[in-house]
């Protein structure tokens, strides 16, 4: 490790870049929930959004005037450079950025000398000029500028010299910070940290940044190769969102910076918040976790084969590169055909069970493992069911009840003004006392499910507290048509925990059951203990 201890400038354009993810959009409120979580965390400066652009960016800078939450010192505004016919003074896009009023602006300009000739169609000196007049003329308004040169690796490929002048340009000008814009996100590691020294000594040791594109998956490479040349400046995402395939995923590089080389990105006790903030960020997004992610995915601490499981129980490092609490992430051992007796121990003693002595239950309960995930089981996500199974086999689960047998009706008439209609009848004892009753519902396992609990809520109680969030479906077996296997992943709640459970069988209706079955016992199991 580098133990530099050098200060990296962190900064944020989730709120700009993000939203132009094709899977992602924020209202105002989000973006505004979304910088207070970010300043909380120690992100340096935020990027609000294009004042001028878009309704939306513009509402959510009126918005950060009202905001008592959301520190406006630690927010940009973004832009580009004035255009080519007009005065900063009257131009309308560089007046819009001051009436964002905030302290920070960031504005992008031309590097790349292809651009200038065919897309603003003015002479290379003159994109000069342009550059300098706007810094100059912005950092005469507010605290700080910070100076993007869009498509600058590309740029400099084509021409050096004139990327370069682009750069001392926005320098003399008087930026804050020069940004090489990594924008197509082609660049390869090794030809970023080449271009980046080259920087840093025409520079001078001028203050500047990375800003990469993950179009080659190298966009963390990338900014880090930059950090290690001398940028002091990183820009990126939360969860790498962006355009195309995203930017520079700052979940990543801030532990990789801080961990592995020794940058000072944000305080010890942050880092740990890592994993909530990236978890958030999908949920105000309303995005499916990506559980394979470095560092914050469910699964970056996850074991499963059993050779490994045997080696983390002896000694952690021998499969993780860092202890997952670093950045709020936790140890995960996963059960499945692959499991052997070290997953089991060390799942049992989750459930508070131990069993390491107990040798004739270890391989019963790994060969029904073995057996059930053949069927179409999968334990991995509905571990209710499967500390209900090692109990089993332990003979340490109480018999709450028996459902002595179930029927479920689905009737549609074909009178379109009558809505299809569910029925669920249930016979279930509990110490030899008889329970029959019935309940309708929106469809049959929904009517099954309020059926169960109904005849049962008259001995345990406590099941009103409970609730069905989620219920999912997949057929294991599709070739075999109407007939196939079907695997259901049912999730519980009530005002203390979550916990899932699983049911497979041809019969959908069947799968459900066991599924709805299993959650009700963990519910009563887990009250009784």
């Amino acid at each position: 490790m580098d133990s530099s201890n050098k200060k990296i400038f962190l900064y944020d354009t989730t709120l700009r870049d993000g939203t132009q993810s094709e899977d992602v959009n924020f209202t105002v409120i989000d973006k505004l929930r979304i910088a207070e979580r970010l300043i909380e965390f120690g992100i340096d400066c935020i990027e609000g959004g294009w004042p001028g652009s878009n309704p939306r960016d513009m509402e959510f800078f009126n918005a950060l005037k009202k905001s008592k939450s959301v520190c406006i010192d630690k927010i940009s505004a973004f832009g580009s450079t004035r255009r080519a016919k007009k005065t900063c003074e009257n131009d309308e896009i560089i007046q819009a950025l001051l009436d964002a009023d905030v302290p920070n602006i960031t504005i992008f300009g031309k590097t790349w000398d292809l651009h200038v000739r065919e897309a603003l169609k003015i002479s290379l000196d003159e994109n000069i000029e342009i550059i300098y007049d706007t810094v100059r003329y912005l950092k005469s308004k507010v605290d700080r500028v910070y100076y993007d040169a869009e498509h600058f690796f590309d740029g400099y490929n084509a021409n050096p010299e004139y990327a370069l002048k682009t750069l001392l340009a926005a320098r003399d000008a008087g930026a804050d910070c020069v940004i090489l814009c990594e924008t197509n996100g082609g660049a390869m590691p090794d030809k970023v940290a080449e271009i980046v020294s080259i920087v840093k000594n025409r520079l001078n040791d001028y203050p500047f940044g990375i800003h990469a594109h993950n179009d080659c998956e190298m966009a963390v490479a990338n900014s880090i190769m930059a950090v290690k040349g001398g940028a002091s400046h990183v820009q990126g995402t939360i969860n790498g969102y962006g355009e195309r395939c995203g930017n520079a995923n700052l979940c990543s590089i801030i532990p990789n910076l801080q961990l592995k080389y020794g940058y000072d990105c944000v305080t010890s006790d942050n880092l740990t918040k890592l994993k909530s903030l990236s978890d958030f960020l999908d949920e105000i997004g309303n995005l499916k976790h990506n559980t394979h992610r470095p560092y914050v995915g469910k699964s970056a601490f996850a074991h499963k084969g059993g050779v490994h499981v045997s080696a983390i129980l002896k000694n952690s490092k021998t499969y993780e590169h860092i202890a997952p609490e670093l950045v709020g992430n936790t140890q995960r051992v996963l059960l499945s055909d692959l499991s052997g007796k070290s997953n089991l121990i060390y799942k049992a003693k989750e459930f508070g069970l131990d069993i390491e002595s107990q040798s004739d239950t270890i391989q019963k309960v790994l060969l029904q493992l073995k057996e059930l995930e053949n069927r179409g089981f999968q334990y991995e996500g509905a571990e209710a069911s499967f500390e209900l199974l090692i109990r089993r086999a332990m003979n340490t689960l109480p018999e709450f009840f028996d459902i002595l047998s179930y029927r479920v009706i689905d009737e549609k008439n074909k009178s379109l003004s009558v809505a299809p209609m569910a029925e669920a009848t249930v016979r279930v004892a509990v110490n030899g006392e008889v329970e029959h009753t019935a309940a309708g519902g929106n469809g049959p396992v929904n009517a099954l499910d309020k059926a169960i609990r109904k005849a049962l809520v008259y001995f345990y109680p406590q099941l009103k507290d409970m609730v069905l969030v989620d219920y999912k479906v997949r057929i294991l077996s599709s070739h075999n048509g109407t007939q196939a296997t079907t695997r259901v992943l049912v999730v519980s709640q009530d005002s203390f925990s979550t916990w899932s459970t699983v049911g497979v069988a041809e019969n959908i209706i069947d799968a459900s059951y066991h599924a709805l079955l299993d959650s009700i016992i963990y519910k009563l199991l887990k009250d009784k203990k």
